[in-house]
């Protein structure tokens, strides 16, 4: 059994690192996170970016601080340990006691074998969120099975729709699974469950599945499918997957390419006016039969200009016109660069915290902690005596650097 530090002086005054924190939206709450890839390590930025105090277990074997996650670790505590190792299970729940919110990234069991699991965890803290995430849920055939977040795409019918008419599916990044259909997902059931135990008291498990993130995703074409208004068997050729000439993307005569997304009809006039087209002479945009050939015309007449001639007659008016910018365009955009969207800590430049708060804004202010500069400092700032914390690392269940 570890010793701990009992005098609540005594405890502040035992952490080597003083983390201070401002009037944040989640200040005063501690989050463990262990550390994973994609969904669960971004939920864990924005809590921390939300002014949370997040604490990431890493590995013994963790990779050099060049290669490790720079930018999702920002603002986190780094605390390694084995969690393989036999001290360690009562080294975390002894953490996980004085902490809200602990960030499971591991496939199911995983935590339960090592003796961790929620019901291990939430019988030494009722009021514990065990924020599970995982591909493919927590049950089912698939539940134990490997994936990426392309894998997860495929079997909600999202990456089937994506793509242009009579081509092979598009890979939208890792974007729709991993990220809006895990971290997002995960962040909002954990900030849910937190609140809820304001009235009960309790903890839960929240179990943030992409697969379902990203059917959650699929609301709108899910709608205009109830409606009758979207072919599910062809890509490319309904409103939303680049069928319409008024929501898809055109190249400009330097190679470079806008969007438009003219939906509404005030905003479709708008861009044929600007185009020098007068309503009445084109193909009624009713009529879907017709969209190729106004997608054909469409496309001649961007191809006369360059994208920033383009940008100097459509964007900012009512046509919804957009440069596609590249990554490294985007912060420099008027747009952007006026909004400060892009925030640089250690030199890497990053997105900024959002969403965006008027009176207890977040904020990142520091980067990436080196790996297990806070092992001690976590450890004993929640009470375990030092000299089970020399010990700890002498057995090898703990590393300090």
């Amino acid at each position: 059994m570890l010793r701990r530090l009992t005098g609540s002086r005594e405890i502040r005054q035992a952490g080597e690192r003083t983390i201070r924190y401002g009037m944040s939206v989640l200040k005063s709450f501690t989050v463990i996170e262990l550390a994973g890839i994609g969904p669960g390590p971004m939920a864990g930025m924005m809590l921390a970016d939300m002014g949370a105090r997040v604490i990431v277990i890493e590995k013994p074997d963790t990779a050099s601080d060049a290669r490790r996650h720079p930018i999702s670790l920002r603002g986190k505590e780094s605390v390694v340990m084995d969690l393989k190792h036999r001290e360690s299970p009562e080294i975390l729940l002894s953490m996980l006691e004085q902490a809200d919110v602990l960030i499971d990234p591991f496939r199911p069991g995983a935590c339960e074998r090592i003796g961790i699991g929620p019901e291990q965890s939430l019988k030494r803290n009722p009021g514990l969120v065990y924020g599970r995430v995982t591909g493919w849920g927590q049950e089912g055939p698939l539940a134990s099975a490997p994936g990426h977040d392309i894998g997860y795409i495929s079997i909600t019918g999202a990456l089937h729709a994506i793509g242009e008419r009579g081509g092979n599916p598009q890979v939208p990044l890792n974007m729709v699974a991993d990220m809006g259909g895990g971290g997002m997902l995960l962040l909002s059931g954990i900030l849910a469950a937190l609140l809820e135990r304001t009235r009960s008291g309790k903890g839960q498990i929240v179990d943030a599945a992409m697969v379902d993130g990203t059917l959650l995703q699929l609301l709108t074409v899910h709608e205009m499918i109830a409606m009758g208004n979207w072919n599910t068997q062809e890509r490319g050729i309904n409103m939303l997957d680049s069928g319409a000439h008024y929501y898809r993307v055109y190249e400009c005569s330097d190679g470079k390419f806008v969007s438009v997304g003219a939906i509404e009809e005030k905003f479709y006039r708008c861009l044929l006016e600007k185009l020098g087209i007068r309503e009445s002479e084109f193909p009624d945009r009713g009529k879907q039969e017709n969209w190729p050939d106004c997608t054909s015309r469409l496309s001649e007449i961007f191809k006369t200009r360059t994208r920033a001639q383009w940008c100097q007659i459509l964007e900012g008016s009512d046509a919804c016109v957009a440069p596609v910018l590249s990554m490294d365009e985007a912060p420099h955009h008027n747009a952007n660069a006026a909004r400060n969207t892009h925030v640089s800590l250690d030199g890497i430049l990053q997105p900024a915290p959002a969403p965006r708060f008027s009176r207890t804004p977040s904020k990142a202010s520091e980067g990436r902690h080196a790996t297990g500069s806070d092992t001690r400092s976590v450890l004993r700032s929640m009470g375990i005596d030092i000299t089970d914390i020399k010990r700890l690392e002498q057995s090898g269940a703990i590393t300090a650097t």
